[in-house]
């Protein structure tokens, strides 16, 4: 069972995830078809479940990480296309980006950051709940 403020904290990491998520559908979603098993954007009530994209971060405890606790973020492309490393590299950048940008207006007060642990993106930092 979560705690109601860890609850809470989650909703408005997914709320940023979500914002991503709609940029990322604009400035790439016309790239590559949709994978035959994926509705289109926009078509059911969680962007998580639709579109090309799926943006989102599982927390961590931080084992082996030289950052310690933190959530790691997935960036998923739904498609049977080949997505070139390049293009996956431009991805983890922009995102990165975003969360520098839309973090301190989620949870102002808190000093959270975003770095690249290995081959993902980490969001770790000042994880308070209050």
């Amino acid at each position: 069972m979560r705690h109601r403020k860890a609850k809470a904290w989650e909703l408005r990491l997914k709320s940023v995830f979500d914002e991503i998520d709609a940029e990322l559908e604009n400035r790439f979603g016309e790239r590559y078809s949709l994978h035959p098993s994926r509705p289109p954007r926009g078509k059911t009530s969680n962007p998580e479940m639709d579109g090309l994209f799926n943006v989102g971060a599982s927390f961590s405890a931080g084992i082996g990480s030289k950052f310690g606790p933190g959530y790691v973020v997935d960036i998923r492309l739904s498609t049977l296309q080949r997505v070139p490393p390049e293009l996956k590299q431009e991805l983890l950048d922009q995102v990165q980006a975003m969360l520098a940008e839309k973090l301190p207006v989620a949870f102002p007060g808190q000093e959270l950051h975003v770095d690249f642990d290995r081959n993902h993106l980490r969001i770790h930092g000042d994880l308070s709940l209050d």
